[in-house]
């Protein structure tokens, strides 16, 4: 058996309560190392409440920084427990403990000294380490709950909420430091912003395929035997024939995509195909919305 069988079945193998705590305390870990050995040392700022917890620790360096954002974390919980669920506000609390016990216990020194680069690795650390927590079933709090709850609510995707938040953090602390430490932490947030779309949903990201084809009904049976997917028939008008046309609707995942076209040019090398990308999928085995 390979590695990598060895390790998906162990995986299967863990209860869902342990699982989704080792997604969190690995989340955390990450970002208690750019914590610690990166935007700390540099005097960065950073977005949300850990920002918050950051601009208190500078002014008053005594209060360890765990300790502020467990204490800032007190009020928000009630806002998961009232929009997103029972389950979701346990795992957040779980992740609260955790993360804040991360930022006291995990301290990696990093040797990267210019300031871009400090910017770029921490916010790759951060969005992946974000990332990861959130493919849990829960949180480490802060404004991830925010974002889950404006993502269940409005579709608003998760980067785009925790980037809007720290923007008016960031306003609020340049007047208090550096405006050139806020303009790198800006480059930071924006990175992290950015992996954390690509970890919860662009890792999984789905496409949207539209095929006309006089040979739509074997095309369409092919999908459904050889891709084990679902075909959707739309009915159509050619503008310039005025003729009825069939077009196919199907959602597939991204390592889908090439054998799609090779099946396609397989059975009409003319057909006309459309290919989209999609923001979130729900739904029973192609879905790819987190559940939280």
């Amino acid at each position: 058996m390979k590695a990598s069988e060895m390790l998906r079945n162990a995986i299967r193998a863990l209860p869902p309560i342990l699982w989704n705590l080792a997604l969190i305390a690995l989340g955390s870990a990450l970002c208690a190392v750019a914590l610690n050995g990166i935007l700390i040392p540099s005097q960065f700022l950073s977005g949300g409440f850990t920002g918050l917890a950051l601009i208190v620790h500078y002014l008053f360096p005594a209060f360890p920084i765990g300790a502020i954002y467990f204490v800032l974390n007190i009020p928000n919980f009630a806002f998961g427990w009232k929009y997103v669920g029972r389950r979701f506000f346990l795992y957040s609390l779980a992740g609260m403990f955790i993360f804040s016990a991360a930022i006291q216990m995990v301290r990696v020194a990093l040797p990267v000294y210019d300031y871009l680069l400090s910017a770029l690795l921490a916010g790759i650390l951060v969005g992946i380490g974000s990332g990861i927590i959130l493919k849990s079933l829960g949180s480490a709090g802060g404004t991830d709950i925010l974002s889950v709850i404006l993502m269940k609510l409005f579709s608003v995707r998760l980067g785009t909420t925790i980037l809007a938040f720290n923007a008016i953090t960031l306003a609020a602390a340049a007047a208090l430091f550096s405006l050139e430490m806020a303009l790198y932490t800006l480059i930071y947030l924006y990175i992290s912003s950015y992996m954390v779309n690509l970890v919860v949903t662009g890792l999984s990201q789905r496409k949207a395929v539209y095929i006309i084809s006089p040979q739509w009904n074997v095309i369409s049976h092919k999908i459904m035997e050889e891709l084990q997917r679902g075909v959707t028939i739309l009915k159509g008008e050619g503008g310039y024939t005025g003729k009825d046309q069939h077009v196919l609707y199907t959602v597939i995942t991204f390592h889908e995509l090439s054998r799609l076209k090779g099946l396609i040019r397989r059975l009409d090398p003319d057909a006309f195909v459309v290919v989209s990308e999609t923001l979130e999928v729900m739904g029973r085995r192609i879905g790819n919305q987190p559940h939280w």
